[in-house]
């Protein structure tokens, strides 16, 4: 085998953070090379290094052999390295062509060599099993059609070697497996890729050989072959991991009801005749493919799109009109889809993050001033009781991992009492030690009483945390089943739109 890329004792500092500490680390021509860690173990730091966005404090890249300056992702591009980020850098109002080309070509070119590139994109399109339409406007494409876009524009520039961050953190399980069978493919044609994940059972399907980091150390490497997710859970975290059980306990009261909802959004209806009942002391399930409502459904349930039919009822009160404001006022808690978008201000520090959303009460205001001591020592308590590492109440809240950014979105939500709780996408790419951390919160949350709906595209999550599950399908919601009824094959079906036999809903 052929060493195409070698990273030597890499270290990399962030003032007194210590990122990357004395990482080696090699990969094969034709080797898919999976990069295991808890969020901010260092990972994509140390992909950053190699693709030149970052340069190192000390420590050298060599890629076929030749040593790259650093800091410099030009260098990079030119000796055939490419990076497809976890968040797409597409511009929605261009074509996919436009987007592959763009940054492409010389500023002194006189006039664009459009048709030379639209040949050059569907050859590559065709040999690598990526198909695509040059002319789609991105911002029509699906999630999954999008990367499939950065992919092909790593492979436009003649990429050899591919690095992925946290490739299928947006992709449901299907549109995953269908990328890494593509990605296998890929080697054959002479690619060899690294790929940040944190889903051991991905990493366990798709590579050839994992690289385990820990706190910015290299910590262990590993054939895929010869272990076990199990030995890689405890390596990533330092620790045997287990998630918490679900234990049945008495159910409450109805608290949040939806009869006959139906939700229009750009003139098309999101959600049709949605009814569900979330009782106190209980998980509702919501399972689904990517696209089919789960979005208008997290904006109903957080005060951002209203009914045009219907009633949401909230301990007797209707907040089917009531804005996100009211909602929180109501006894609402959210917890939403995307955390960096709708979730944190990244620019803020943690302890104006924390206080957010309760601002103006009297624990964190007065007389129309801030009480910041107040604020930095609730923060401070978050910090402590959800964990959240390598952070102080003034850290500015970009800064944080995934994982700690979801603790902190999690503990703001919890501690303020909520009877009920939006669980959108909870652990989305987030690692197991963490994920593990989220499942213990929420079921404590559901202990103390809490009626929680969860929407999950994990079925293993939506299982083992719910009471009830039902599935969305095209805006629609089937009647609900028990978790314990809840195999894989009747989910699936579910999932499909047969929610009884010989009934296809959808």
């Amino acid at each position: 085998m052929t060493k195409v890329l070698e990273l030597h004792d890499i270290t990399k500092r962030f003032g007194a953070l210590t990122a990357n500490d004395d990482v080696t680390l090699t990969l094969e021509e034709g080797e898919i090379l999976a990069l295991l860690g808890e969020n901010g173990a260092g990972k994509t730091t140390l992909m950053n290094i190699l693709f030149g966005h970052y340069a190192a404090d000390e420590g050298s890249v060599r890629v076929f052999g030749k040593e790259l300056p650093p800091g410099l992702p030009r260098a990079a591009i030119e000796v055939g390295v490419g990076m497809v980020h976890q968040h797409f850098t597409l511009a929605g109002n261009l074509s996919v062509l436009e987007n592959v080309m763009l940054g492409s070509e010389p500023l002194t070119r006189a006039r664009s060599a459009r048709s030379e590139a639209r040949k050059k994109l569907l050859q590559i399109a065709e040999r690598f099993g990526l198909p695509v339409n040059p002319e789609a406007k991105v911002r029509s494409l699906s999630v999954g059609e999008r990367q499939r876009v950065e992919i092909l524009k790593a492979l436009y520039r003649d990429a050899r070697i591919l690095i992925l961050d946290e490739p299928t953190a947006v992709l449901a399980r299907p549109e995953a497996m269908r990328l890494f069978e593509t990605l296998r493919d890929m080697t054959k044609e002479g690619l060899s890729l690294i790929f940040i994940s944190h889903k051991l059972h991905e990493v366990m399907a798709a590579s050839d050989r994992v690289a385990v980091l820990r706190g910015g150390k290299m910590v262990a490497e590993r054939n895929t072959p010869e272990t076990t997710p199990e030995e890689l859970a405890e390596l990533m975290v330092g620790r045997k991991v287990e998630r918490p059980v679900r234990h049945d306990h008495e159910i409450g009261a109805p608290v949040l009801v939806a009869n006959n909802v139906r939700v229009e959004e750009g003139g098309e209806v999101r959600l049709d005749e949605v009814s569900f009942t979330v009782h106190a002391g209980e998980i509702l399930g919501i399972v689904g493919v990517s696209g089919n409502g789960q979005a208008s459904l997290g904006g109903l349930l957080s005060g951002l799109v209203h009914p045009i039919a219907g009633r949401l009822i909230l301990l007797d009160e209707d907040i089917g009109h009531l804005g996100p404001r009211g909602m929180i006022r109501a006894g609402a808690g959210r917890v939403p889809e995307d955390r960096h978008a709708e979730g944190v201000v990244g620019e803020l520090s943690l302890w104006e993050n924390a206080v957010l959303e309760r601002l103006r009460t009297p624990e964190f205001s007065r007389r129309g001033f801030v009480r910041q001591r107040a604020a930095r020592e609730y923060t401070s308590g978050l910090i402590e009781r959800f964990d959240i590492r390598g952070a102080a109440p003034d850290t500015r809240t970009r800064l944080l991992s995934g994982g700690n950014m979801q603790k902190l979105i999690l503990g703001r939500v919890l501690t303020n009492g909520p009877r009920f709780v939006l669980a959108n996408q909870p652990t989305r790419g987030l690692d197991e030690g963490a994920i593990a951390s989220v499942h213990a919160e929420l079921l404590a949350a559901r202990a103390e009483g809490a009626a929680i709906l969860l929407i999950s595209e994990e079925l293993e999550e939506a299982v083992a945390l719910s009471d009830r599950i039902q599935a969305i399908v095209k805006g629609r919601l089937s009647e609900p089943i028990s978790a314990d009824e809840a195999d894989p094959q009747r989910l699936g079906l579910m999932m499909a739109g047969v929610w009884k036999e010989n009934d296809d809903a959808a």
